[in-house]
């Protein structure tokens, strides 16, 4: 296995130190703090945990309320809330240097048969026929601020093949769409959970940048202040995360130093897998030696 895949299956291998307490590590991926993405797919480790597998995640919503430091482990709290014929709920705390930095809840059913409708997947070029995202042009490198060209130097587990340039790491003023494929860098094992929980890793990338896109604002160079605030995700149908998924975003609306976003994440063959929203703090700040006017 790719070591880089390897290390991030790691970080959901989560040590069981009560019947309903877990302990996860973290990983520097060139954020001021935890990723977002770390934490949710943990959570959902460990709600999962104590649960059989028949019951599949099919909703989860989540407040990051503290950064979390990735030098430290996080501490997974769950609370068994119910468990139906058809239903079952969790909800977890995750805690660090005793306090709450992020809480979370979701809700797990047995598959059953029902009505079954989507929207279309957007029509956009294949995969192959995108550059990987983090390889932009010598111009477009010499272009960015020197803190995403760090964070593009950094290796990942994912591919992923946007369509168009990124708005993190060209920013233009546009309309406030994104579309990226993604897909882990190797084979993963055949454990549903294990994807969903990787796919909830992955759902809390470019939300934020997409609402960034009609402002043509400048990730890295110090002018803006940026985290997560909340998180929910809807699973539709079942999905491979080491096949091609697009993943289409769209920011509806920001204001009040926050901004909204939501997403669509597609298999190949155009089946909706996800659905996403978020919102998060978006705050402009003063450069170091500037004044606020």
């Amino acid at each position: 296995m790719d070591r880089r895949l390897a290390d991030l299956l790691k970080q959901f291998e989560l040590e069981r130190l009560e019947v309903n307490l877990f302990r996860g590590e973290s990983r520097d991926i060139g954020s001021p703090q935890v990723y977002g993405g770390q934490v949710l797919g943990q959570a959902l480790m460990a709600a999962s945990s104590t649960l059989p597998p028949e019951l599949v995640v099919h909703s989860l919503h989540a407040y990051f309320l503290r950064r979390g430091d990735f030098n430290l482990p996080i501490v997974y709290q769950v609370d068994r809330s119910r468990d139906g014929h058809s239903f079952s709920s969790r909800r977890v705390i995750a805690i660090q240097n005793g306090q709450q930095i992020f809480t979370f809840s979701a809700s797990f059913q047995k598959p059953e048969a029902g009505f079954d409708h989507q929207v279309d997947m957007p029509e956009v070029p294949p995969p192959e026929d995108l550059p990987d995202w983090d390889r932009p042009t010598p111009e477009v490198a010499a272009s960015l601020p020197e803190k995403t060209r760090q964070y593009l130097a950094r290796e990942r587990p994912f591919q992923m093949r946007p369509v168009g340039l990124l708005s993190a790491i060209h920013p233009v003023a546009g309309a406030p769409l994104q579309r990226v494929w993604f897909r882990l860098v190797d084979r993963l094992p055949d454990d549903a959970p294990l994807h969903r929980c990787l796919l909830a890793y992955m759902s809390d990338f470019a939300l934020l940048g997409t609402a960034l896109r009609p402002h043509a604002a400048v990730v890295g160079d110090g002018t803006l202040m940026m985290a997560s605030i909340d998180h929910a995700m809807w699973f539709h149908r079942d999905f491979r995360l080491d096949d091609w998924l697009l993943y289409s975003l769209e920011s509806p609306s920001a204001s009040g130093a926050r901004g909204f976003a939501r997403g669509s994440i597609y298999t190949r063959d155009g089946r909706l897998a996800a659905s996403v929203a978020q919102e998060g703090l978006i705050r402009l700040v003063a450069k170091q030696g500037e004044s606020k006017k």
